[in-house]
């Protein structure tokens, strides 16, 4: 995979959503810094423009000169701090950023004779801060353009990208879908509980909270949670999974990401069979409590004719 640094450019007046601290607002519970910097974690560095505040993982802060000097004064203040020869560029607003999208852009960019590539819309609008970059035209072009103006403060970002051999990559509806309003907030809210991706989104926002870096298959979790309810009883399926995760830990303490996965796997795999193997016990029960019923007499004794005691309760004496 192509070596990259990143910038993330969070540092706008955010003035259509009421001057909010646009990269704090939560979506799914995460800040949309944090969904940012989650999607693009396999950079060699990551620089944040904008104001300091606690971040999901380690960045290196700077600010553009002068504050609020627009994105190219910005993103010229985050270039001076990586060294990579490609880099990432994303604005903090961007809530379905996926790995995905971001391998996508690394991988045209990295064409031979191409300057970069970029996102465009679901209707065809370049998005140049979701993009990736060559770091040396970057420069160069950035260093023209504040030649040729004076400075970089309030320019806008098409001066740098017409002059730029860029590749178009269009990633999907929701890859370049950014946070300018109140309405685009709660847009977002609204997709990630979709029936479609509520589950990973919760399972992915859990993870990050809990400083979890672990693939596991969460059909096979969903299946053990049925098993145990079904077979046991309903409050069984979150205390199997609860422990099974407890052994799963045990089992690989000290172990790597994939070894923990596979412990997590055979845990479910043998609380499962036990699960069933209650099942089938209750199944057998059952149907032998229905042929016991079936072949009591016409008066409703038990088999045999004999009668029930009819003395005092739990003695058996007259």
């Amino acid at each position: 995979m192509t070596a990259y640094d990143v910038i993330v450019l969070a540092g706008g007046a955010a003035k259509r959503l009421g001057g909010a601290d646009k990269p704090g607002v939560r979506v799914g519970g995460r800040a949309l810094l944090d969904r940012v910097l989650a999607a693009c974690d396999g950079a060699a560095r990551t620089v944040v423009v904008g104001d300091r505040r606690a971040t999901s993982r380690p960045v290196v802060w700077t600010r553009e000169v002068p504050q609020g000097g627009g994105p190219l004064a910005a993103l010229d203040a985050g270039l001076r701090l990586t060294s990579a020869d490609h880099v990432l560029v994303l604005s903090a607003d961007l809530p379905f950023l996926g790995p995905g999208t971001v391998d996508a852009l690394l991988a045209a960019a990295s064409q031979p004779a191409r300057e970069g590539a970029l996102c465009t819309d679901p209707d065809g609008r370049d998005q140049p801060l979701v993009a990736a970059y060559r770091a040396e035209p970057l420069r160069r072009e950035l260093a023209l353009i504040a030649t040729e103006h004076g400075n970089l403060a309030g320019l806008p970002l098409r001066l740098l990208t017409a002059e730029l051999d860029l590749v178009r990559v269009d990633a999907g509806p929701d890859a370049a879908f950014d946070c300018d309003t109140w309405d685009d907030i709660a847009a977002a809210r609204a997709r990630i509980r979709e029936h479609g991706a509520v589950l990973d989104e919760w399972i992915t926002s859990v993870k990050n909270e809990l400083g979890i870096d672990l693939d596991v298959d969460t059909g096979v979790l969903l299946d053990l949670a049925r098993d145990a309810a079904h077979g046991v009883a309903r409050p069984a399926a979150p205390l199997t999974t609860f422990l099974v995760g407890y052994a799963a830990a045990r089992a690989s303490a000290g172990a790597g990401p994939d070894e923990a996965a596979a412990a997590v796997a055979e845990a479910s795999r043998k609380a499962t069979a036990l699960a069933l193997r209650w099942e089938a016990e209750a199944a057998e029960a059952a149907k032998s409590a229905e042929s016991a019923g079936q072949g009591g007499d016409a008066a409703g004794g038990p088999a045999g004719g004999a009668k029930p005691d009819t003395g005092r309760e739990g003695t058996g004496t007259p």
